[in-house]
């Protein structure tokens, strides 16, 4: 994948190459990893690379279950309240039982479920807003399959953002090294391939 999005006919084709520009930046920053790496939390943040690899799976999952539904709710979830938030914040650490591959494995599939979804739905078929999660707004009933779209950019590129300075904390890695790196880029005077550091040019 290119350093940027390619440009699109229409709408739906934007939406779509933004989104999964978002999607690939987890594989570039999980690139070259030991699942020990992407456990760890270098930074003051307790986030780790493969928490954020793991999250932005579900994440993803969530909201494409909601245009999935659309224009109803998804099945309600009737398991206790604990047991939800249980799972809500395990989304976020990388397990011991759990490995970088394992996850990125999971990542990619719901990428191209995700990216399916979008491909093929009506963008303003109006999406349900949950009015018992106290962060959604109260004022309104419905997004749409336009805005939950948006929505999902947004929420990857910021976490994308946190994997950076996580990656850059664990190794100085930096994004388009990375990106040259698990892109197979050609090399120029102006970039080079992310390598580790016990490897010499």
């Amino acid at each position: 994948m290119p350093g940027m999005p390619p440009p699109a006919a229409d709408e739906r084709q934007t939406l779509i190459e933004f989104l999964a520009f978002q999607q690939n930046a987890f594989f570039s920053v999980a690139f070259g990893l030991t699942d020990e790496q992407a456990r760890s939390t270098p930074s003051v943040s307790a986030l780790s690379i493969g928490g954020l690899a793991k999250h932005a799976a579900g994440v993803q999952k969530g909201w494409t279950d909601r245009m999935v539904a659309a224009p109803d709710f998804p099945p309600k979830d009737d398991r206790p309240m604990d047991v939800v938030m249980a799972e809500y914040q395990d989304q976020y650490v990388m397990r011991d039982d759990e490995t970088l591959a394992g996850l990125l494995d999971a990542l990619r599939a719901q990428n191209e479920e995700t990216l399916r979804v979008l491909k093929a739905a009506d963008l303003s078929t109006p999406v349900p807003v949950p009015h018992e999660v106290p962060w959604f707004p109260h004022d309104i009933d419905h997004w749409n399959v336009r805005w939950v779209a948006m929505h999902l950019i947004e929420e990857l590129c910021r976490h994308a953002g946190h994997a950076d300075i996580i990656r850059e904390s664990l190794d100085r890695a930096t994004m388009y090294e990375l990106m040259a790196a698990n892109e197979e880029w050609p090399e120029t005077d102006f970039i080079k391939r992310w390598r580790p550091a016990s490897v010499v040019s």
